[in-house]
């Protein structure tokens, strides 16, 4: 049981030192506890007025009193569990112990600490531009690995990855393979429970070649083809034509000598950390988080935004493609290294239930799942959500909506997350009358 979860009926006593004066307590708070050895964040706000106390925890009201040293609040929802905090201010923090009895098992309560500092500020400062040069790349979206920059909302960076083999722009092998990321960025003022806004200002092509290969994922193999293309383990090396745009294999077939096709750069991650009560998964995986997300529509204009799951969101990108077909058939796209422009936002108080996507034309929600059969209905779902949150579509309306809207894409076969895409066309949403 993850407390940031189920901590949902909470009565807190927070002792003070008898010293100091009662703090003013007025503000957003993060809440770390120790889980049983596993780190957990939970999110708090509290108001003070007085002696009265009102406000939220994790998304569930809360009313309690300040009296003299002593802080009593309570927080309730349908389920009957409890949690009964013990604390001490000190310094601007305050730290102490849980008792947290579950309904289900109300006669074994569980016992941990915590700790709780206010949140920083979400503020806007004059944006700024940072140039950056990684000197790491990371192979896991872990919360645990030291910021290699920290900005604001509204700041743009610039940087450059390496490519899905760990190969920069000059063809040195930096790290190993797998996606290797760079990051993690921390964004000041981004808590868990906001929306991670990350603008892609330009990608641009930093080396003539690309590497690929000949092989078909399994999952779009039928018995006869599979035969015909069982000798298919081959890489391929694509030349890559920055003046004109173009990607043509190097060591072409006979059939493919005169073959060209345009380039269109895209990022196949983009991710913030995981909860640090999990473990971290590689930069190879995907899921509400993001990560690698193979669609081809990430690519320069697009907006993606992101569920946080820690403070500063710890922003990961990489996995360069100069082009890469729906569903990476292949298993790799056009792999390459890229210079990176982006701008990043924070949507407080926002929490969405996975990726979500903006283009100049399109809004679009993406599933990623074990099977294309559950990847439709996450992506179905994510945007029925969507509609009803920004557009306050009533179930019938969204069906009515998107049964003439919708148009779907396969983005990904080739990991092990299948991802098909939903996409709505901003003229069709355009005629919806918003009454929020």
């Amino acid at each position: 049981m993850n407390p940031t979860k189920t901590l949902v009926l909470a009565l807190f006593t927070i002792t003070l030192s008898s010293a100091a004066q009662t703090p003013t307590l007025t503000g957003k708070w993060i809440v770390t506890s120790d889980y049983f050895g596993t780190p957990s964040l939970a999110r708090l706000t509290l108001e003070q007025q007085g002696a009265k106390l009102t406000g939220n925890f994790n998304g569930d009201k809360l009313e309690g009193t300040v009296t003299g040293n002593e802080i009593t609040f309570t927080s309730k929802d349908e389920d009957g569990g409890s949690d009964t905090l013990h604390g001490i201010w000190k310094n601007g923090a305050i730290s102490g112990d849980i008792v947290e009895i579950d309904s289900s098992n109300p006669t074994h309560p569980d016992h941990f600490t915590f700790t709780a500092i206010l949140a920083a500020p979400l503020e806007h400062p004059t944006p700024q531009r940072h140039d950056f040069t990684p000197t790491v790349f990371r192979r896991q979206f872990s919360p645990l690995y030291p910021p290699v920059l920290t900005v604001n909302p509204g700041d743009t960076i610039h940087t450059t990855t390496v490519d899905a083999g760990g190969t920069d722009e000059h063809g040195i092998r930096r790290v190993a393979g797998g996606n290797p990321q760079t990051g993690p960025f921390y964004i000041r003022g981004a808590q868990p429970g906001d929306t991670l806004v990350v603008h892609l200002l330009h990608l641009k092509l930093n080396r003539d070649y690309a590497i690929s290969d000949d092989n078909l994922d399994e999952r779009v193999l039928g018995s006869h083809l599979a035969i015909l293309a069982k000798d298919n383990h081959n890489n391929v090396r694509w030349h890559l034509d920055l003046t004109n745009n173009l990607a043509s294999p190097e060591k072409p077939g006979d059939h493919m000598k005169s073959f060209t096709i345009p380039i269109r750069p895209m990022l196949g991650c983009i991710a913030t950390a995981t909860n640090p009560g999990n473990a971290p998964p590689g930069t190879g995986d995907s899921g509400g988080y993001g990560g690698n997300m193979d669609f081809n529509d990430v690519g320069e204009g697009a907006t993606i935004y992101l569920p946080i799951s820690n403070p500063g969101a710890l922003l990961y990108l990489g996995d360069a493609h100069a082009l890469q077909g729906d569903g990476e058939l292949n298993g790799n796209a056009l792999e390459t290294s890229m210079d990176v422009e982006f701008t990043v936002d924070v949507i407080p108080g926002k929490r969405i239930n996975g990726r979500r996507i903006e283009t100049a034309d399109n809004i679009i929600t993406m599933g990623l799942s074990g099977s294309l059969d559950d990847a439709i209905k996450e992506a179905t779902s994510q945007m029925a959500d969507w509609l009803h949150q920004d557009y306050n579509l009533t179930p019938s309306e969204t069906a009515q909506f998107l049964g003439v809207s919708a148009e779907y894409h396969i983005s990904e076969v080739a990991d092990r997350n299948a991802g098909i895409v939903l996409k709505i066309a901003k003229s069709k949403l355009s005629k919806l009358t918003n009454n929020k």
